[in-house]
């Protein structure tokens, strides 16, 4: 089984990301971080890398509800969501799955809070049309 939910696009990298994260605030979530790895990546090893972002998502009542539960959850928030550009062109959009990410941590209480992220990020997942 897999630990991320994942769907390829035909649509522009740049539009993805934007698609992602309009999507993603219709779920509550907003973008906390925002890594550019193909700019990093060329910045600190002068490598030429494909577009590739990834996006730190928080949905701060349920971030609050798990950090409540778990302080040390912290170390597996935000959810990360990745947009990158294939070679084909297409766009792949990959976001963790939260109910896989959770099951590290063995609290009961998270298990409803990682099952309502999963049903959130699959939404967003599946929205990216």
């Amino acid at each position: 089984m897999s630990y991320y939910i994942t769907k390829k696009v035909d649509h522009s990298f740049e539009n993805v990301v934007a698609r992602v994260t309009e999507e993603l605030k219709k779920e509550g979530f907003g973008v906390l971080t925002e890594i550019d790895v193909k700019e990093t990546l060329k910045k600190k090893l002068n490598v030429d890398y494909k577009k590739y972002k990834i996006l730190g998502a928080c949905n701060p009542p349920l971030a609050h509800q798990a950090l409540s539960a778990e302080s040390e959850i912290g170390v597996l928030l935000p959810c990360n969501v990745c947009v990158y550009e294939e070679a084909n062109g297409q766009t792949v959009v990959s976001a963790i799955d939260p109910v896989k990410m959770f099951s590290v941590v063995d609290r009961d209480e998270l298990a409803g809070i990682a099952e309502e992220v999963a049903v959130k990020m699959h939404r967003v997942i599946e929205n990216v049309v």
